[in-house]
């Protein structure tokens, strides 16, 4: 246990993220906390049953409940930091593959200036040749 909290910790200083998470578990400890006083008191009316029938301790109560929050929360969390890592490596492809369309684009870009300038230069000799056939013609 003392393992994972030192990762969450160091996880928590990389990722502002994680520590919003802490401060809703930091939330549910002290609400849980704050509610242990009304776990403590019986009900008005579990009184009498309360005679007939041991109630277990209000620690227990609480430890159970505790245990039930960490559980949930340390699925929620794992599925959250997997959903997260997953997020990141999606950026990271597609940040990758912008970068190889930007470069494509790129060479199209250049491949289309030279092709102009390819047909610019066979018009300029067809149009010259053109020219020269006419004046032979002519003479």
């Amino acid at each position: 246990m003392n393992v994972i909290r030192s990762e969450k910790i160091e996880s928590a200083e990389e990722d502002p993220n994680l520590a919003a998470v802490s401060e809703v578990e930091a939330g549910i400890r002290d609400f849980v906390r704050n509610d242990v006083a009304y776990l403590r008191r019986p009900a008005p009316s579990m009184i009498s049953d309360a005679e007939t029938a041991p109630e277990p301790s209000a620690e227990t109560t609480v430890n159970n409940v505790n245990s039930l929050i960490q559980r949930v929360a340390g699925t929620s969390l794992s599925e959250i930091e997997n959903l997260i890592g997953e997020l990141e490596s999606l950026r990271d492809l597609l940040h990758a593959e912008g970068q190889r369309v930007q470069r494509e684009i790129s060479g199209y870009a250049q491949l289309s200036q030279a092709a102009m300038k390819s047909t610019r230069m066979i018009a300029d000799n067809v149009s010259q040749w053109k020219r020269a056939a006419d004046g032979l013609r002519n003479s």
